[in-house]
């Protein structure tokens, strides 16, 4: 069976380098709202979000505003397929074959890396990898936060 991401093609840094849509958080959005608005913006694919996959935390990054950078991958369900890719972002975008993106030399670490861990995930199991999000409580009224782990066995959730 064959698993299909999405993948564009950018222009600055990393000439036709392939790689997975992304871009920055606006002031106050959780994690999951960036990544599924980012895909639309970039793709014109809807999404859904599913887990996070992974963090890259890099310090000295020149686009970082001279602040260490975090760079939280995270997995989406597509709710759309029909691709209308932003030009100025994008030289190119389509749906590639997760292995034929792990194995291509056209693409950066991280993506040969990230497209390496999908595979994984097919073949054992999200379980195995995802980092599932809560919605708990904070110690001041009224607000809350999410916590991004492993998901417990049910046993575990209700222990008291």
């Amino acid at each position: 069976m064959r698993h299909y991401w999405m993948s564009t093609s950018i222009s600055f840094q990393t000439k036709n380098a392939w790689k997975f849509p992304g871009g920055l958080s606006d002031p106050g959005e959780n994690i999951g709202n960036t990544a599924v608005r980012e895909v639309f913006e970039e793709t014109g694919i809807q999404s859904e979000f599913q887990s996070l996959l992974s963090i890259r935390q890099q310090h000295n990054h020149p686009g970082a505003f001279g602040k260490s950078d975090m760079y939280i991958i995270c997995r989406l369900k597509p709710l759309s397929f029909d691709i209308n890719f932003c030009r100025q972002e994008c030289l190119r975008c389509e749906w590639m074959d997760v292995a034929e993106l792990a194995r291509t030399n056209h693409t950066t670490p991280i993506t040969s890396r990230v497209a390496k861990l999908l595979l994984y995930g097919h073949r054992e199991g999200f379980d195995k990898i995802d980092l599932a999000v809560k919605e708990i409580p904070a110690v001041y009224k009224g607000l809350f936060y999410q916590l991004y782990h492993k998901e417990l066995p049910e046993t575990y959730e209700n222990i008291c």
